[in-house]
């Protein structure tokens, strides 16, 4: 259970119909970074509203092997505040490790299998018995330097993107130039598109499927360049792009923006980014497990 390193599409298509329209939807361009040079009063005011209030937000300390870390936990996402808030005081994180820790991504904890695991226990598959639905409130919450969000299953499993009960991460990322996250941006569009035509093409499966039954190849393409027309159509509405503060934010302290969008960000540290590098740097062995436990010592509400 683990946000994912890098996003990766599966390109292995049912039909050639599938396999070959992804190619096309894959050309597509897209909206990249804008400048913030004669931003109107609207878009001050979009951004206002995008600003992330930690004015009477729920602060939690996980005092760890290294040292306190704080974290507000964001009104925005009550379902996850709370259930962070009763794990915290039930004692779950209590003695838990870092069990998968990688420099310049994020630091992962919350596996209450992880306690007083052996060196060679395969940890990340345990939770409280339960998952919550997702919180994604993007692009308001996004994974800066510092974001805490939960750990959960790969889409493949989990389309609805439900979040694992306890395990979550802290990120700590890298910063990005513009031309980088331009290229992200790309990157992620084409994904988008090639995704969104992935899911219309299964729902009109049993069409296509009676088409290559038959040797339509004319109502196969036909069918094919419809597919790319809604997909285009959509993507004009749910265009992929940065907001001012995501751009600020990568480019300025960094973050893992391929994360957007696919993850419950719930909080962020306020306390503690030295500690938290720390525990990014400790040297680890297999499957990103420190060598040397890391562990939260014990959890408590502050505030």
């Amino acid at each position: 259970m683990r946000p994912k390193k890098q996003i990766t599409m599966r390109k292995n298509y049912i039909t050639a119909l599938v396999a070959a329209t992804l190619v096309i939807a894959m050309s597509f361009s897209v909206k990249g970074v804008v400048a913030n040079d004669d931003v109107s009063t609207s878009e001050k005011d979009q951004s206002k509203a995008m600003t992330v209030d930690l004015t009477n937000t729920t602060r939690v300390v996980l005092e760890t092997t290294f040292g306190e870390i704080e974290v507000a936990l964001y009104n925005e996402t009550p379902q996850h505040r709370d259930n962070f808030v009763k794990l915290v005081e039930d004692g779950t994180y209590n003695g838990v490790l870092f069990h998968r820790v990688i420099n310049n991504f994020m630091i992962q904890t919350g596996d209450p299998d992880s306690k007083d695991a052996t060196a060679d226990a395969l940890l990340g598959s345990g939770g409280p018995g339960y998952d919550l639905p997702a919180e994604i409130v993007y692009p308001k919450l996004f994974h800066k330097r510092g974001a805490l969000a939960a750990a959960r299953e790969g889409d493949e499993t989990n389309p609805e993107r439900k979040s694992s009960g306890s395990q979550f991460y802290i990120v700590t990322g890298r910063r990005y130039s513009e031309y980088q996250l331009n290229a992200m941006i790309e990157r992620l569009g084409e994904q988008s598109k090639a995704m969104k035509f992935q899911s219309m093409a299964r729902e009109r499966w049993p069409q296509i499927e009676a088409l290559q039954a038959q040797g339509d190849t004319a109502a196969l393409t036909s069918l094919q360049n419809e597919l790319i027309k809604l997909t285009e159509e959509w993507y004009a509405l749910n265009p992929v792009q940065f907001t001012q503060q995501q751009i600020d934010a990568y480019s300025t302290t960094g973050g893992t923006p391929h994360l957007d969008g696919s993850y419950t960000v719930f909080g962020e540290v306020v306390r503690g980014m030295d500690v938290v590098d720390k525990i990014q740097n400790v040297t680890t062995g297999k499957n990103d497990r420190p060598v040397d436990d890391v562990k939260i010592i014990r959890a408590k509400v502050i505030k």
